[in-house]
C-alpha cells in the first residue's frame, strides 16, 4: 500500500470488522489498532505492530476487545490496570513493607529475620507482580526452601510472606493472600529438648572437621544462636572476647561473649582465608548448607551409636538450637545464677531488665566469663579431651 504524499499518518479501516484498522507513518512504521466508544468518549487502543502480529492475529485480538466493549468492559482500562499491577512486584513492594511497616512494629531481631526471608528465601519470586504470585508458586518455593534450609526455615519464610501479603491487601496492592491454604513444612511444637551428657559427648565427638564441626562446638561452648556463630567475623574477635554486633543478634543489642580456653582453641584451629573477614563459609556470605550438614552429623552419630550398642540403636531427634537450651540448663545444674545465665544468653528480661541491667553490665561480664569457663571445663571433662580438642 502506497503512503499518501504530504500526510503525517494514514489510517486504513478493515472492511469486515468495524473499529479495526492499520495506522501507517511516513517512516514505514505500521501499527494495528482497535477503535471504540465508551459512553461519550472515543478510544483508540494499540494492538501491536505488523512485525509482531499478522493481519489475522491482530483482527482476532481486535474482535475479542470489541466483544468486551459490548459487555461494558473498557480494554484500555484493563491494559492500564495490568501495566500498573506489573510494576507492583514482590521485590519492590517488600522493601516498602519493610521500611514503612515491619521496622516500626517488630523487634530488631525479628525484623532482621523477616527481612532475610523476604530478601533471600523469596528472591526467586521477587520480579513477579503480586497479582501473578499464585498458591502453586508459593507451595513450590516452600518445598525448595525446606530442602535447602530445613523445614523450620520454610515455616518461618511462609509466615513472613503471609504477613507481608496481609499488609499488601490492606494497602490495596493485592487482592488475596496466596500463602493461605499452603501446607507447613513441619508441625510447630514447643521445644524443651535438653541433651543428656551422653548425647553431648556424642555430638562433640561426631561434629567432624572443618567449618561445621567448629560451629557445632562453638554452639556448645558459647550458648549462642546458630546464625550468630555461622556469621562470625574475625574482626568481631578482640583478645579473648567475641563481640556480636547488634544487627546480628535477635534483640538488636551487641553481645559480648567471653571465650573460654577451649573455645579459643577451637577457633585457633581454623584457617584464615585471604581477603575474607568471615570465619566460616566458602562463598561471599556466612556459612550455609545447614540442613545437609546436620543430616550428615546425625548419620555419623547414629553410626557411632550402632557401633557401641548394636544395630537396633536409634538416635533421638534433636536440633542445633537444643544445644543453647542444654547449655543454659546445665549451667544452672552447675550452680550458675539465673541472671548470669540470662546474660550469657543475651536475654534482656527478668533479672536484667531496666536500670539494673545497665548498671550491672561490668559485673555480668565477669560473671559470664566465669560461667562459660566453668561450662568449658565440664565439656572437657565429659569428652575426656582436656584442652586437646578432638577433630
Amino acid at each position: 500500500m502506497t503512503f499518501p504524499t504530504g500526510r503525517a499518518e494514514h489510517i486504513v479501516y478493515d472492511d469486515d470488522l468495524a473499529g479495526f484498522g492499520l495506522r501507517m507513518h511516513p517512516g514505514g512504521r505500521r501499527t494495528w489498532f482497535v477503535q471504540y466508544r465508551v459512553g461519550q468518549r472515543q478510544r483508540r487502543l494499540k494492538i501491536g505492530t505488523v512485525e509482531q502480529l499478522d493481519a489475522e492475529k491482530a483482527r482476532a485480538q481486535a474482535k475479542a476487545m470489541l466483544a468486551k466493549v459490548s459487555l461494558g468492559i473498557d480494554p484500555a482500562l484493563e491494559t492500564e490496570v495490568a501495566r500498573t499491577q506489573a510494576a507492583v512486584t514482590l521485590k519492590r513492594t517488600a522493601e516498602d513493607y519493610l521500611a514503612r511497616h515491619a521496622v516500626k512494629r517488630l523487634k530488631a531481631g525479628s525484623f532482621a529475620e523477616v527481612q532475610r526471608h523476604l530478601r533471600q528465601h523469596w528472591k526467586p519470586l521477587g520480579e513477579r507482580p503480586l497479582s501473578s504470585i499464585t498458591r502453586a508458586l508459593v507451595s513450590a518455593r516452600l518445598v525448595e526452601i525446606a530442602r535447602e534450609n530445613g523445614p523450620f526455615a520454610a515455616n518461618r519464610a511462609r509466615a513472613a510472606l503471609s504477613a507481608f501479603f496481609s499488609w499488601a491487601i490492606g494497602e490495596g496492592l493485592a487482592e488475596n493472600n496466596p500463602v493461605a491454604g499452603t501446607n507447613k513444612a513441619t508441625d510447630e511444637v514447643t521445644r524443651d529438648r535438653v541433651l543428656s551428657d551422653e548425647e553431648l559427648i556424642l555430638v562433640w565427638r561426631c561434629a567432624g572437621v572443618g567449618d561445621y564441626g567448629a560451629i557445632v562446638r562453638m554452639l556448645v561452648l558459647s550458648a549462642c544462636r546458630r546464625d550468630e556463630v555461622g556469621g562470625m567475623a574475625w574482626s568481631e574477635l578482640q583478645g579473648n572476647v567475641w563481640t556480636i554486633p547488634g544487627p546480628r543478634t535477635k534483640n538488636g543489642l551487641p553481645h559480648d561473649v567471653p571465650l573460654s580456653l577451649l573455645a579459643a582453641e577451637v577457633l585457633a584451629e581454623l584457617p584464615r582465608r585471604d581477603g575474607r573477614d568471615l570465619v566460616f563459609g566458602s562463598r561471599a556470605g556466612p556459612f550455609s548448607g545447614w540442613s545437609k550438614a546436620k543430616v550428615d552429623l546425625d548419620a555419623r552419630m547414629l553410626t557411632a551409636l550402632k557401633a557401641e550398642r548394636g544395630n537396633k540403636a536409634i538416635l533421638t531427634p534433636w536440633r542445633l538450637h537444643d544445644l543453647r537450651r542444654t547449655t543454659a540448663t546445665r549451667m544452672a545444674d552447675l550452680g550458675v545464677l539465673p541472671h548470669v545465665i540470662e546474660a550469657v544468653l543475651n536475654h534482656i528480661s527478668g533479672h536484667r531488665a531496666g536500670v539494673a541491667g545497665v548498671y550491672n553490665r561490668a559485673t555480668y561480664a565477669a560473671d559470664k566469663r566465669a560461667a562459660l569457663a566453668l561450662w568449658a571445663e565440664r565439656i572437657a571433662k565429659l569428652t575426656r579431651t582436656g584442652h586437646d580438642v578432638e577433630s
